[in-house]
């Protein structure tokens, strides 16, 4: 394990291992010379951060030049035998305990479900997310904006509708991170409370929604405090069309001819063969055109994707495969970046 130190100077932002002081440094240059200090500072923090030792975000650990076995678990530490460094990011993202759903939530939307294995239910729900994605997309634009100031969100938002149907989303979750103000705005997402109760296991049971005889639909708003709201966009979306290529265009560039149509079975594949995982690295270092800093944006992309799904309790199998692959391929595209450094 390396022990690094972190330094700015001018436009760029400087990294190296103590072992190594006569050896010079690798740099990061920023994008804008005029950037403020407040700005520089920022970006500082985030590389230190990433350098060094932080269970909150990445570990230092050194990523072998050919891919080794797949797995997870807790974080692996293992050593390369390439005498270049470069950022170093943990062997893979640890999947919590499985801890199934609460059939007490889902009792509490969908009664008739109460003796149905929560996977059973899963699967039901698939046929009927385009119907529900469609009932999402009847309400008004202008009675659920995509975004409120936090301090202005109402805990029931009234929403008039044509007619009364089961499509209809049930709830809103208004997605904020730990971070922000009542200053600051919180991300609207209407859901349907079955969808939310069958996948993830640490959400509260959700309030009753209803409507009324006057045609107006009443849906209650949840807070909801997530690690990256940016990243849930993705996530709901998945929990309706269990898109898995979805969810990798959302984290960074690879061969249409790869991603179009992905399935779990291409998914596990992948990850079995050492040859596509380096093909696919190369192209994502390609695409990044080398860029250790642009190629560590989309490694913050899997982060923050993979601490929602943690802090939502979200067990899905092919999505956590999905994620496995984009760490792996994010590594090796690192770890051909800093080979050319």
């Amino acid at each position: 394990m390396f022990s690094w130190e972190i330094f700015w100077g001018g436009n760029s932002i400087k990294y190296r291992t103590r072992e190594s002081k006569n050896k010079g440094a690798a740099q990061i240059r920023l994008p804008d010379k005029r950037m403020s200090q407040k700005g520089l500072r920022e970006i500082y923090d985030l590389y230190r951060r990433i350098l060094h030792k932080n269970a909150d975000m990445f570990q230092v650990a050194t990523h072998p030049t050919s891919f080794a076995m797949h797995g997870h678990g807790h974080h692996q530490v293992m050593h390369s035998m390439s005498p270049i460094p470069g950022i170093q990011l943990p062997r893979t993202l640890a999947r919590p305990p499985f801890a199934e759903v609460s059939r007490d939530a889902i009792m509490a939307v969908a009664p008739e479900l109460a003796n149905v294995p929560p996977e059973y239910i899963r699967r039901g729900l698939r046929p009927k997310a385009f119907q529900m994605l469609a009932g999402i997309s009847a309400l008004p634009p202008s009675h659920l904006p995509n975004t409120m100031q936090k301090s202005q969100v109402p805990q029931v938002i009234s929403i008039p509708i044509r007619s009364s149907s089961s499509t209809y989303p049930t709830h809103v979750l208004a997605v904020s991170s730990s971070k922000s103000s009542p200053n600051e705005h919180v991300f609207m997402f209407p859901v349907h409370n079955v969808i939310i109760a069958a996948n993830c296991s640490t959400l509260p049971r959700l309030p009753v929604s209803s409507s009324t005889p006057t045609g107006m639909l009443q849906l209650p708003v949840l807070p909801l405090v997530l690690p990256s709201p940016a990243a849930f966009k993705v996530l709901h979306t998945y929990l309706y069309t269990h898109s898995l290529d979805a969810v990798l265009k959302s984290l960074f560039p690879l061969p249409s001819g790869f991603v179009q149509g992905l399935s779990h079975h291409t998914v596990k594949s992948t990850l079995a063969s050492a040859n596509t995982l380096h093909q696919l690295s190369n192209y994502l270092c390609s695409s990044a055109g080398g860029s250790l800093q642009v190629l560590t944006t989309h490694a913050a992309h899997v982060k923050e994707l993979w601490q929602d799904m943690v802090a939502l309790g979200l067990h899905d199998p092919e999505l956590w495969d999905t994620i496995d692959l984009a760490w792996e391929l994010i590594l090796g595209a690192l770890n051909i970046a800093a080979s050319s450094h």
